[in-house]
């Protein structure tokens, strides 16, 4: 388990499985967030956890394809949403991360990770490991 300073109050929980997938993150990043009594209520609610389950997806399947494979990966519920801090081997920081968000004009297979993410997260922030590789780090917001 993740140790925490005294008087941190962010949620921490050992990860039952490695997480080593996009299929997997999302399964325990709902099970963190059903496990602290985030139920969807109603639309506005079902919506913002198929916005956390779409950013989920898009970060860990980055991190496999473009980041040299999946170095780690934590979840941190907080009152103003859901924290993912996704680890990598590569040290290339993606220019479109600090695009404005826009869509491909053309359908060609891909293109659409980093708008999507910059449009449904918050206080996004990549920096290098001193190890190698980076953490890309976002907000998804659950309301």
């Amino acid at each position: 388990m993740e140790r925490r300073p005294a008087g941190d109050s962010r949620t921490a929980r050992p990860r039952p499985v490695p997480i080593t997938s996009a299929s997997t993150a999302r399964s325990y990043v709902r099970s963190v967030v059903e496990e602290h009594g985030h139920s969807p209520s109603g639309p506005a609610g079902e919506r913002a956890v198929m916005d956390l389950m779409l950013v989920v997806s898009e970060v860990v399947t980055n991190a496999i394809r473009h980041g040299g494979g999946l170095a780690g990966f934590e979840v941190d519920l907080l009152p103003k949403g859901v924290r993912l801090r996704v680890h990598d081997y590569s040290d290339a920081v993606p220019s479109a991360a600090y695009g404005p968000g826009t869509l491909p004009h053309t359908h060609e297979g891909s293109g659409y990770g980093w708008p999507l993410i910059i449009r449904l997260s918050r206080e996004i922030h990549i920096e290098r490991r001193r190890t190698g590789g980076k953490t890309v780090t976002v907000l998804v917001p659950l309301t």
